[in-house]
């Protein structure tokens, strides 16, 4: 199984690694099915084993336990515990390296939707504390639009 301790030398230009988006939002990730399709490929089962699909039929089954050839019946995803199938209260891939430093301990192949999270681009104001938005003060957000 590969390794997911290892800090990245950046995970991003953008982002402080503060945490918060994971915080908030890391327990509702919904991978994509090219996402399950690399982790399958790969062998992850470390991740897949997180996520639930539900197949066309209504079963709702592990995706640790899902083929290549099952992906084409996906219909919903959620992530869920791997021991209970309760939901999660945070991202089980966050980790804190230091007292204001969180990192994705999958990063290099992290699902798709936490890849192109950047609140510092899209501006949202429902993150007051994201570090990233208050250095930028919405400058970088305009820049990015006037272009």
């Amino acid at each position: 199984m590969p390794d997911t301790w290892n800090e990245p030398e950046s995970q991003s230009d953008d982002c402080d690694q503060c945490g918060l988006c994971c915080r908030i939002f890391g327990n509702s990730i919904t991978p994509t099915v090219m996402n399950l399709y690399c982790w399958i490929e790969q062998g992850r089962t470390d991740i897949l084993r997180y996520f639930s699909a539900a197949k066309e039929d209504g079963v709702w089954v592990n995706c640790a336990v899902l083929l290549k050839e099952d992906l084409g019946d996906i219909i919903l995803m959620e992530m869920r515990d791997p021991e209970t199938g309760g939901y999660l209260s945070v991202c089980p891939f966050l980790r804190r390296v230091r007292r204001e430093k969180y990192i994705c301990s999958i990063h290099p192949v992290k699902p798709d939707m936490c890849r192109n999270y950047q609140p510092w681009v899209w501006g949202e104001t429902y993150f007051g504390r994201c570090k990233s938005l208050k250095k930028r003060d919405n400058r970088y957000i305009w820049r990015h639009i006037c272009e």
